[in-house]
């Protein structure tokens, strides 16, 4: 492919499934590529295996890549002139060019049945042959061909792969990979009802969309030489490719899948990570920003992003590194960012809260939380009608609940004389209070905690009583000794 060719580069995407984080990180190499060389970035929608077709899948897609802020320059839904990026709305183009293989001889009609050729395999496989298939329709006449044709038989188009020798993929990271082509099956490349398959249709709408570069994941290289074979039959020069390396589970051992905790954008969108630190997070997996810079935007990233930088080994996921980078990226968000970010959370929660109104919290969660997720537990009491603390809770080591709810509502009627509610004149009446109790300041201000916040782990206390108002946390200071009280008789 000549180099001075417009980069354009491609994500395709079969709409089987979810959209995978190790999609979502090809696809950014592939958007830091092509904006690093002011070139276009495509999303094609292979969709001809019907028979795994998931209609979610393809929003799916679009939501992922909306939201990691990947947008594609062209695609299913944004267009442009390479249209269409449908593969099931391409049919009559690759039907066409196998029609120009079977011409040139380059193709055969298989009409083997499914059962045959389950048989053939199994007897491969026992006998030790190579290939799971013994050509024999590779050698039909074109009378016998014209013959099944006219019967109605079902059958495929397979191409017709050398016999012998060597195919070699130029791998812009692991060099020349060589490849026996007497251990080639020959591929179907049309099957029986109508479309074709994947090797087919990528390597047409390559050609056809001026695809210059390939960046994909290295599971497909034993695909490459039936890709290689197809440009030759077609006359074409492949693109460059770049195989990189997949993304395996933590532990390092496989592929990382659903099993692992979550393998789909969607997932980690849920839980509450922000766009921003899993762009990040994935743009890092398997190649480096700089040597001790591990934060920065896609933009930096796409100033500084090389193909020949993507290291050649795997990378391991690590949930851990994420979730301290989520964590990161979460305060760093300007207040008011944060605020509309955890609005939907505590939405889906049944929480119908204001952004003013997180605003007012955020000062006191931004440094407890590293996903937006989290911040439900933390502060759903502040729109609790009612508090219901376990009295466990409410009830320090070493003191009585008696003497628990004597405090309780001395603070109560502390509290009730504060004309000015702030959390300063609040934290003043409480430890005066303290003193004037001869009780410390824990064992005193941890029932009140729990009491208002029915928790024992929540956010600053003054701040926190600030916030949920004098009529409430006096309501729930009553209701807590009262509670106390019924207990201990």
């Amino acid at each position: 492919m000549s180099a001075t060719l417009p980069v354009r580069v491609r994500i395709a995407p079969s709409p089987t499934g979810f959209f995978h984080v190790g999609n979502a990180r090809t696809a950014i190499f592939n958007w830091l590529f092509a904006r690093a060389h002011g070139g276009a970035f495509v999303w094609r929608v292979e969709d001809t295996d019907r028979s795994r077709f998931v209609a979610e899948a393809l929003d799916d897609q679009r939501a992922a890549l909306d939201w990691l802020g990947i947008t594609p320059d062209e695609g299913p839904f944004t267009g442009g002139a390479f249209g269409p990026y449908m593969q099931s709305e391409r049919l009559p183009l690759y039907q066409g060019h196998v029609d120009a293989l079977l011409a040139a001889g380059k193709a055969y009609r298989c009409f083997c049945t499914p059962e045959r050729l389950d048989e053939v395999r199994r007897a491969r496989e026992l006998g030790k042959l190579k290939g799971r298939y013994d050509r024999h329709c590779r050698n039909l006449s074109a009378d016998e061909v014209a013959a099944r044709q006219a019967e109605g038989g079902r059958h495929t188009v397979r191409l017709a792969m050398p016999l012998s020798g060597t195919r070699t993929l130029d791998d812009v990271l692991r060099g020349e990979i060589a490849f026996d082509l007497a251990e080639m099956d020959d591929p179907i490349i049309l099957k029986s009802d109508g479309f074709p398959t994947y090797h087919l249709a990528v390597v047409v709408d390559d050609v056809a969309m001026a695809i210059t570069h390939v960046l994909r994941a290295d599971e497909w290289i034993p695909s490459a030489p039936i890709h290689l074979m197809l440009y030759d039959a077609f006359g074409w020069t492949p693109p460059v490719y770049c195989h990189v390396p997949l993304v395996l589970a933590p532990d390092g051992k496989g592929k990382l899948s659903k099993r692992h905790g979550g393998a789909e954008v969607r997932d980690y969108r849920a839980a509450g990570y922000l766009p921003e630190a899993l762009f990040n997070y994935l743009a890092l997996l398997g190649w480096a920003y700089s040597g001790d810079e591990e934060i920065f935007t896609p933009e930096q990233a796409a100033a500084r992003f090389a193909l020949g930088d993507i290291k050649v080994s795997p990378a391991a996921w690590n949930p851990d590194k994420l979730l301290w980078m989520n964590g990161h990226y979460i305060r760093s968000l300007a207040p008011d960012d944060l605020a509309a970010r955890l609005v939907p959370f505590l939405a889906d929660a049944g929480i119908e809260a204001t952004a003013a109104e997180v605003l007012a919290l955020v000062p006191l969660i931004r440094e407890r939380i590293t996903t937006l997720l989290e911040v439900v537990p933390l502060v759903d009491f502040f729109w609790a009608t009612r508090i219901t603390p376990e009295v466990v809770d409410l009830v320090p080591n070493k003191l009585a609940p008696a003497e628990v709810a004597a405090n309780l509502r001395r603070t109560a009627e502390a509290l009730a004389t504060v004309v000015h509610w702030t959390a300063e004149a609040l934290e003043e009446e409480l430890r005066a209070l303290s003193e004037a109790l001869g009780v410390k300041a824990g064992p005193l201000f941890q029932p009140v905690r729990v009491a208002v916040t029915g928790k024992k782990i929540a956010p600053p206390l003054f701040e926190t009583l600030a916030i949920v108002g004098k009529d409430k946390v006096i309501e729930r200071l009553t209701a807590a000794a009262t509670l106390l009280e019924g207990g201990a008789g």
